[in-house]
């Protein structure tokens, strides 16, 4: 039988879910499966390395299973993965010596403080394009090292390797044969130079890693490696590799200059790409990799919100105000956008352009008229509100995307891409396949395997679900965002 898909794995924030695509990028099954999150204290974020591993093996097998297929009928995989969080393990045992800490985890705060100076942002942000912040793999790494008992001497010894999700699963998935990486996750560890596209032994020095610990760079569509047979019942390539903003970006078609993706999973992070100029922002969005395809670097501009879809589960699993996140276009549908009600959600600290690890999240503007629907209607509105955040950096940048491609969980709920498309005066469309991060990462897989011959072939794949215009006039949009900017000045008190 003639191989006739390609497996994508997308191990997010609270789910891993493996969904098999046809070579037209279609989609031909999906299995998803949530794991637990947990938090130890205040601001910190773990995941159990075992759930990750063991939720995307069971994902895999269940799609192979639905298409009653066989890993001889899977061209190749492409891994899409929840990026910055940190994994250290074993390299002989392929155990980890700790915790998964999730790119949400506020712990290093202080450490990322004392190491501080306009000097050492200035040296980060000039090779990596990141800030200094906690958000990053680095000083997660180190946080590592320093209170695991050994872990330094271990890795010092030679006798530990550091990953991002993707290349602990690729670890895994090749029974320890392949520690590699691909440009996009690496550029998110404020360890490697996006300029010369490799790790920096400054930075190394700066943040007291051992080289050895750190994984092979490869371009996003390369040959990472074989799956071992006894996981997926035969030998499968990875073909494709991507950090899963990166893989949306890439998902989207966004392969011309100033084209721009948003996308709305756990977090929020609209990606605009700037082609082979690697452009600083004056106004404290990311410059990053956006993909590496034959040794050439696509770069993009980026900015990234903590809460979008998590703001949503604190709703459901937190206030019990809804069953489901599903339930919140319906309750909303007739509350005005000017309630007066402000929910600023930060639950781990303010992303860009604000970077404050320190605030913590609010209500604001509450009366007696303020009901459940009210409260669900500002939820919904700051995921908004907080993308006019980034606009208004990337427009102070010299950037505006007129047309937003968007995808993630939320982007099912028609209210919240019309207010969207409201509060950023822009034209906000939806695609067909919004696993967009997924179709990403086979679209990647397939250009190694020869599947697809081109980006510009690629870009014909993409087609436009609903378009949502802008509807509010310039005075009522600036309105409402002068009071959102109001709420948020209350948090960073």
């Amino acid at each position: 039988m003639k191989k006739s898909y390609l497996l994508a794995i997308d191990q997010g924030t609270t789910s891993s879910r493996a969904i098999a695509f046809t070579t037209e990028g279609k989609t031909a099954a999906c299995a998803s499966e949530e794991f637990t999150q947990h938090y130890p204290e205040n601001g910190w974020v773990e995941h159990n390395p075992d759930d990750l591993w063991n939720s995307v093996l069971r994902t895999c097998r269940k799609v192979m299973a639905d298409l009653n297929i066989t890993a001889d009928d899977i061209i190749a995989i492409g891994i899409t993965n929840q990026r910055e969080t940190t994994l250290v393990w074993d390299k002989k045992t392929g155990k980890p010596v700790y915790n998964a800490i999730v790119w949400q985890d506020r712990r290093t705060t202080a450490y990322c403080e004392s190491i501080y100076s306009s000097e050492t942002e200035a040296l980060i942000n000039a090779k990596t394009g990141l800030l200094l912040d906690p958000y990053f793999s680095a000083s997660k790494i180190r946080w590592i090292l320093d209170h695991v008992p050994d872990a330094k001497q271990r890795a010092a010894a030679g006798e530990l390797a550091f990953g991002t999700v993707d290349s602990f699963l690729l670890w895994q998935l090749t029974n320890g044969k392949v520690h590699r990486t691909d440009a996009t996750n690496a550029s998110r560890t404020m360890l490697f130079d996006i300029h010369h596209q490799q790790w920096d032994d400054e930075l190394l020095t700066l943040f007291d890693i051992p080289k050895s610990m750190l994984p092979e760079v490869l371009d996003s569509s390369a040959d990472f490696g074989v799956t071992a047979a006894e996981w997926l019942g035969g030998e499968i390539p990875v073909y494709g590799m991507a950090g899963d903003q990166q893989a949306a970006l890439f998902g989207h078609a966004c392969f011309d200059q100033g084209m721009a993706k948003s996308t709305y999973g756990t977090g929020c992070f609209l990606m605009l790409n700037t082609g082979d100029t690697a452009l600083k922002s004056t106004n404290r969005l990311l410059t990053t990799v956006a993909y590496r395809l034959n040794g050439k670097v696509t770069y993009a501009i980026e900015g990234s919100i903590f809460m979008a879809g998590a703001t949503m589960q604190w709703i459901v699993e937190g206030l019990k105000l809804l069953r489901h996140a599903g339930e919140s276009e319906a309750i909303v549908k007739d509350v005005p956008l000017d309630h007066g009600v402000f929910l600023v959600p930060s639950f781990t600290g303010l992303g860009a352009p604000y970077w404050d690890p320190n605030a913590r999240g609010a209500i604001l503007g509450l009366t007696r008229d303020s009901g459940i629907s009210t409260i669900v209607a500002a939820a919904l509105q700051s995921v908004g509100y907080q993308t006019k955040d980034l606009q208004k950096a990337m427009e102070r940048d010299g950037l505006r995307p007129k047309v937003l491609r968007v995808d993630g969980g939320m982007v099912k709920n028609n209210w919240v891409l019309s207010f969207l498309a409201d509060i950023l005066g822009a034209i906000v469309e939806r695609p067909q396949v919004i696993e967009t991060t997924a179709l990403g990462a086979v679209y990647l897989a397939g250009l190694h395997a020869g599947v697809f011959h081109s980006t510009a072939q690629l870009a014909t794949l993409w087609h436009c679900e609903r378009r949502f215009e802008p509807s509010l006039c310039a005075e009522q949009r600036n309105h409402l965002y002068a009071k959102w900017q109001h709420a948020v000045a209350q948090v960073r008190l």
